[in-house]
Parts: C-alpha cells; structure tokens; sequence
C-alpha cells in the first residue's frame, strides 16, 4: 500500500517492453503473401508515363510492367492485379477494345503469364470503364443509363478472352446485377473451370477514387451512383455477399479498404471463402501527400494502415505499396 492506494497487479504494459516481445505477442501478422500489386498498362508509351496524382506509380509500358511482376515475385508477393489503359482513339461506347483479343489488356496478360508463368497469379480488372468513352462501367441504353443485361453480354465476352490471355483470376469491378453467375457460366463454357473469380462484393461510391481517374486515363462523364453502392448503407453489403457466394465467387472483396473497414470485418465474419480489401489510389495519395509535407511517417503509417486492413478481417490486401511493403517485412 501506499498513501495513493495500490500498485497495480495486473500491468499490460509488461507485454510491451521490448520488440522482441511485442512480436511474440502480436495478434496480427502481415506477411508479402498477403499483398497483391494493382498496376496500369498504358498503350502506345516507349516508357513509364508517371502519374502525377499517385507519386511513385505510374502507368507501364510492356517492358517496365514485366519488370515490375518479376520485382513482385522476388519480394513474395502474391499477385498482380492488370488494369489497361488503351489509346484514347480506340475508346468507343460499347468499349471493344476490352474483348479485343489484341487489345492492350490481353497483350499485357499475355506477357505478364510468359514472364512469370505461375509463380505469380496474374489477376484482370474485368469491366469496360477503361475502354469506353463514356468512361461507364457499363453499355448505355437510349436514355444514357447503364444497361446492366446488356453488360453482362460484355462481361462475359471480357472474362473468356481474359481467360484465354492468361489470367489466373479475374475481377469484375462493375457492380452489375448477375455478374458472377454470368462470368462463371461463361468461362465454364469454354472450359476454364480453373479461373477463379474475385467478386467485387461491397464496392462503394466513394471520393476515394479521384487518383485512379488519372491513372487509367478516364472518361467518365457523370458518377456511378447508380450501381456502386451507397457510403451510408452497410446490410446491402451483405445482401450483395449472399448473392455472389451462390452464383459462384471463389474470393470476395470490399473496396476501398480504411473508410470501410467495418464492412470489411461484417464480410469477413459472414464467410468462410478468402476475403481481400482494396487500398485504393486515394488511400495511397493521402498518405504520400502527407508525408511529403513531412507530417507523418511514411513507412510507418503504409504499415500500420496494412496492419489494421489485415486486423480487420481480410485474407489479401490488393495495395500499391505490395512490393516495397513485401520486402520491409522480408
């Protein structure tokens, strides 16, 4: 006793007192296998076209891109996530170049899957906002609306020639009705019954995508409101969850990842299929922004908002920091 009362008995801070105990009592843990690496394939480019609004990223070319997968492997990430970026000329309404075979994004799956063969799983944004020039992630009716039946047809020409380039996973990015059960349908048709399918689930309308708008040259005009989901709502997740899952998702993801982080652990808690989240562009920018200024720590916060994406519940973190965040914990 003491004339303050008593010391305490229990004392949390002896599990704090040194490094080396802090990581035996961690309990969350990243690891470079957690982390997949979205990146932008620009057509037409003789080198790497920097993006002015995510420093450090930049839109590749073929050589830069192969180069940039094989770092990918070296650090022990898991995968790649391919985002194409045609000439502006090529864009028209119904976004052809998407299920081109010779379109940039199938010369890029092509390349990426002979440079690395399976020691990377080569992913596929599967969705036409890159290739329209309506800039939508869907065909448009007469009145300018997305058609959604209409870009389901899209969709499924999308995956089988993704399928056919090489891709290991592809994701369908669009938030259209049916898409999975069409897209699963559609590569079990031509035999791909091993391409698997990361289903954007709880994709929402979100300020965060400012700096991807740059990065993959966009055309939209208007807002997608009308197929993303709400920032308000949280059970239609769920609702979205249960319909990807019976028409056959093999992953399922919820985009962007830190503003979300609370439907990232109601999704995680409701399934036992992998889970990924994904760092989005304005995530990344934020943090670089800042620590250009000289406000926070760099490298730590990339790994304390990794920490608490992977806390959260997700299995994979798709993160444009994937390769230097895999070899800091290397």
């Amino acid at each position: 006793m003491t004339k303050y009362g008593s010391f305490p008995g229990t004392r949390p801070r002896r599990l704090r007192t040194s490094p080396v105990m802090r990581r035996m009592v961690a309990e969350t843990r990243l690891h470079p296998a957690d982390l997949i690496l979205p990146a932008f394939i620009r057509e037409g480019v003789s080198e790497p076209v920097p993006i002015a609004a995510m420093p450090g990223v930049v839109q590749h070319t073929r050589d830069s891109l192969k180069k940039a997968a094989l770092e990918a492997v070296e650090a022990g990430v898991s995968g790649i996530m391919l985002f194409g970026v045609p000439e502006e000329s090529k864009k028209d309404a119904q976004g052809t170049v998407g299920t081109d075979p010779d379109g940039i994004l199938q010369v890029a799956l092509r390349d990426v899957r002979a440079e690395v063969g399976d020691d990377l799983l080569v992913m596929s944004d599967l969705c036409l906002d890159e290739f329209t020039d309506h800039g939508h992630c869907g065909v448009l009716d007469a009145e300018g609306r997305v058609d959604n039946d209409a870009t389901l047809e899209r969709y499924a020409e999308m995956a089988q020639v993704q399928a056919d380039a090489g891709a290991h996973v592809v994701g369908p990015s669009g938030m259209m009705d049916g898409q999975i059960g069409v897209i699963r349908d559609a590569l079990d048709q031509i035999g791909r019954e091993d391409v698997a399918i990361l289903a954007y689930t709880a994709k929402y309308s979100s300020a965060f995508y400012g700096p991807f708008r740059e990065a993959v040259a966009s055309s939209l005009q208007g807002d997608r409101k009308t197929y993303q989901q709400d920032p308000a709502n949280w059970r239609e997740s769920l609702r979205e969850l249960e319909l990807d899952l019976a028409e056959g998702a093999d992953m399922v993801m919820v985009k962007p990842a830190g503003p979300y982080l609370d439907i990232l652990a109601r999704v995680a808690d409701a399934v036992d299929v992998p889970v990924a989240a994904y760092q989005i562009s304005g995530e990344y920018s934020m943090i670089e922004a800042a620590a250009e200024k000289g406000w926070i720590d760099r490298d730590r916060a990339i790994l304390e908002t990794l920490t608490g994406i992977k806390r959260a519940g997700a299995r994979n973190i798709l993160t444009y920091w994937a390769t230097e965040a895999a070899r800091q914990l290397r």
